[in-house]
């Protein structure tokens, strides 16, 4: 007995409490739910009821029976009843007039709303529509209608409406059709157009990167539209659509959306979009849960919060749901007011009037909800599902929209109006005020654009199965642009991650597409080649790369071409600096040598002054190797060739000059003591001049017709990304003349003391020159094929080699004996030793040397 009390005084507390925090104004709630009398009247239109008669089996207009509750249009419905009741107990924006409203139920079909259409046009209290020329001074019964919901609803009275001028405010349809003005003047809404919808979900497309997918609309003009906008927005983006397809609205479903299934099967697509009724979508997902596919389903704003498909059995397995509903606010006085309503329903009706009141015979007209006399607390399910709580706001603004209006109209402010309720105001009137006005609502700005659009985007939100149960979480919103916080969602995939949803796999970096088929999204993927690149991700062909530049096969953009030279501290450059400065020291060595015994007989024979110029010249060729190495610049190419070439030419001339007098002593004894003094004087210095001169010529030549190493790298065409950089030879006949004209040299001096006599008991001076020449001509002869066929690199370092190996060679075969003669047989540098080329003394007679010998 004593918890009994308690749970009694329990009860009324927080019965006290609740009624503490209600509005004085609920305690005044009328109980007619679909209608209420007053100074001006707004009309309702809500799918209160679903069919239950078949169609098709009609035989005059009165066959339609529509005897089945919906629950979500019956909770719309209630959201007008409380609009209206909040704005009469809310001074300030109609003072001193009451608001009416009448409330009919549409069935969502066309039999059943132009009965209640024709009334609202109706005039006065009359219930007749007069036939007039002029309807400017027609009073309605009432002065805006708030509704329908869908839009072939509206697409049946819009243009009735629109006739009348009569403001037509839809808190549901959202064909972008109705924003054409010329078609459906009255028409306005509190809900974005489809248009909006689609642009919204091609984004969300984008931004998974999912360009394969299917597009299903319903058989209605909302589903058409929508799937036609999404198809059209998605080729601007280059979305392929996979597969689209109508899912028919009456009849038998089944075997049509079992071939759509399949089909969207065979596309291998795992993301499909369906803008679709509540009832559409319901009968697609039945077919969906028995096969057990799985997929990201996206949803339009019809049916993405609709109880007709989260409360199908097994719903949970279908994959992830993403969808789009407007973006609202919550009423938080909503679910309280219908609380105190229903109460009160359940309270003041007895099982007598209930009864009474169903056996009444009254039309749907009458009384669009004859099931709705038990409604009590125990349904206040009406109003707190999902789908009412969130689309509530759209009946709640147009009904707000339009005592806004009427606030402008009748010229009032927060105290008083210009004019009373017994002012005649017209539809017309009402729809001028709309089209131009902005006013705030609970703290935001509304207004209707020119086309009687809203400005009013989505929220963007995913279904959460918890324990069987779907709720809803916001994942995002869409307002001009698409806005996603990507880590809310879950994922129902095996890896938990994004799925993807792709004809073909994406091309990895340096990858071009090549489309096969006729969709873009499949293709294959194409590697760049060498010298191309890929530019943009979206690029169907390879981009060559600009001048000067070159790329690796598979590349996203292309690089300078960078060069390389013979550096100091490689192996092979040391190698070869090491032997030139081993030659540079036994020239040096050979001329000090050659210095201490400048007067010696041997000294006198080999040239005398003459042979310094000889070491001379051997020492600048080998010293010139060091133009080859390092960074090369336009003068160091301008000199690289022309000094070792011109070096050695001096080198050559002088043996030639001792060459021409062997040639004299040997050929011409009896008249070479009169020449051999020119010879040695001033004809030595001619030859020297002479030739010198000629090779002068032709390293003039080869500068002139040459280019510079920075023409050379601009005119270059760059295959590479790195090459070995080598002065510029071209052309090769520059080249190939200098060393020809050399080689000359050395053959004419080879050619004339090869046959030469040996003069008997002396020294052979013949001999150095036939060998050393022998050499030079030896090396550069080889040289050539091998130079041919090497690397820049390799011709480099083989021109190195051959200018070292050719000073070698005059070094050893030249120098050598002197030197040998001079440090280690000493005695043999007398005058008797080098007779014959120092006098030009006959040679004795063969006997003589016999018996010398």
């Amino acid at each position: 007995m004593g918890l009994l009390v308690k749970l009694v005084v329990l009860y009324w507390v927080l019965r006290l409490d609740l009624c503490e925090n209600e509005p004085a104004w609920f305690q005044n709630i009328s109980t007619s739910i679909f209608n209420s009398s007053g100074d001006f009247l707004f009309g309702g239109l809500f799918p209160i009821n679903d069919l239950t008669s078949n169609l098709s089996q009609n035989e005059n207009p009165s066959d339609v029976q529509c005897d089945s509750v919906d629950v979500i249009g019956l909770g719309l419905s209630l959201v007008m009843k409380y609009t209206v009741d909040e704005i009469n107990a809310t001074p300030d924006l109609l003072p001193n007039i009451k608001l009416g409203f009448e409330t009919f139920d549409t069935c969502s079909q066309s039999f059943i709303i132009v009965k209640p259409s024709m009334l609202f046009l109706s005039e006065g209290n009359s219930g007749q529509v007069r036939v007039m020329c002029n309807y400017t001074d027609y009073s309605t019964r009432v002065l805006a209608v708030i509704g329908p919901q869908t839009s072939e609803m509206v697409n049946i009275v819009g243009k009735l409406f629109g006739f009348f001028m009569m403001p037509q405010i839809s808190y549901g349809a959202t064909c972008d059709t109705f924003s054409d003005k010329q078609q459906y003047p009255s028409f306005l809404r509190t809900v974005p157009s489809n248009q909006w919808q689609a642009q919204a979900i091609v984004d969300l497309l984008r931004r998974f990167s999912w360009n394969w997918v299917a597009v299903l609309g319903s058989g209605d003009d909302y589903g058409k539209e929508g799937q036609l906008a999404v198809s059209m927005l998605a080729a601007q983006y280059s979305i392929c659509i996979a597969y689209e397809a109508i899912i028919p609205g009456y009849g038998k479903t089944e075997p049509t959306i079992s071939e759509i299934l399949d089909n969207i099967k065979t596309a291998a697509v795992g993301v499909v979009v369906l803008f679709t009724l509540p009832s559409s979508a319901r009968a697609f997902f039945s077919e969906v849960i028995k096969r057990n596919m799985v997929a990201v389903w996206v949803a339009s704003s019809a049916w993405s919060l609709d109880n007709l498909v989260y409360e199908l059995p097994n719903i949970n397995r279908i994959g992830t749901v993403l969808g789009f509903t407007e973006s609202t606010q919550m009423l938080p006085s909503l679910t309280s007011y219908a609380r105190v309503l229903l109460t009160r329903l359940g309270e003041e009706r007895g099982n007598e009037l209930r009864m009474e009141s169903n056996e009444s015979g009254y039309s749907h007209l009458e009384n669009p909800c004859p099931d709705c006399w038990n409604l009590s607390q125990d349904n206040i399910s009406i109003v707190t599902q999902p789908v009412v709580q969130r689309k509530a706001f759209s009946v709640y603004l147009a009904v707000y929209s339009a005592a806004h209006a009427l606030h402008q109209v009748l010229g009032c402010n927060t105290t008083s109006c210009q004019k009373g309720a017994d002012s005649k105001v017209y539809p017309w009137q009402l729809l001028q005020v709309l089209r131009n006005m902005s006013f705030e609502i609970n703290g935001q700005q509304f207004q209707f654009d020119s086309n009687g659009n809203p400005n009013i985007g989505y929220d963007a939100l995913t279904w959460i199965w918890s324990e069987g149960n779907v709720t809803f979480k916001d994942i995002g919103t869409y307002y001009s642009s698409l806005k996603i916080n990507a880590t809310l969602i879950t994922w129902h995939t095996n890896s938990t991650k994004v799925p993807k949803s792709t004809c073909s796999a994406n091309c990895e970096a340096g990858q071009i597409r090549r489309v096969k088929g006729s969709y873009s999204c499949c293709y294959d993927c194409i590697d760049c080649r060498e010298g191309t690149f890929q530019n943009n991700t979206v690029d169907l062909q390879c981009t060559d790369c600009p001048k000067g530049q070159w790329s690796l096969p598979r590349s996203t953009h292309c690089t300078s071409a960078t060069y390389y030279f013979l550096s100091w501290n490689s192996y092979q450059t040391l190698g070869l600096v090491l032997l030139a400065v081993l030659m540079l020291t036994c020239h040096g060595v050979t001329g000090l040598l050659f210095l201490y015994h400048h007067g010696s007989p041997l000294v006198r024979a080999a040239g005398g002054p003459m042979s310094a110029l000889t070491l001379i010249g051997s020492i600048g060729s080998c010293a010139s190797i060091i133009l080859f190495l390092g960074q090369p610049g336009d003068l160091t190419c301008r000199l690289q060739q022309p000094v070792h070439v011109v070096f050695s030419t001096v080198t050559l001339s002088t043996i030639l000059a001792i060459t021409l007098q062997i040639v004299c002593v040997m050929e011409f004894p009896e008249e070479a003591p009169s020449y051999l003094e020119i010879l040695r004087g001033v004809g030595s210095g001619m030859v020297v001049l002479a030739c010198c001169g000629v090779q002068a010529g032709l390293c003039g030549y080869f500068i002139q017709a040459s280019q510079t190493l920075s023409r050379y790298l601009y005119n270059i065409d760059v295959h590479f990304l790195t090459s070995f950089l080598r002065c510029p030879m071209e052309p090769m006949l520059g080249p190939g003349l200098m060393v020809g004209f050399n080689c000359l040299l050395a053959l004419v001096c080879f050619m004339s003391t090869f046959m030469a006599k040996k003069p008997p008991n002396q020294y052979n001076l013949a001999r150095d020159i036939t060998f050393s020449t022998l050499f030079y001509c030896v090396v550069w002869v080889v040289f050539i094929p091998i130079y041919t066929g090497l690397d820049d690199k390799s011709k480099s370092l083989a021109e190195m080699i051959a200018i070292l190996f050719s000073n070698v060679g005059i070094g050893v075969a030249y120098f050598m004996p002197k030197c040998h003669l001079l440090l280690i047989k000493p005695d043999l540098n007398t005058e008797d030793y080098f007779r014959t080329y120092l006098e030009a003394s006959p040679f004795p007679p063969e006997k003589d040397q016999d018996k010398q010998q």
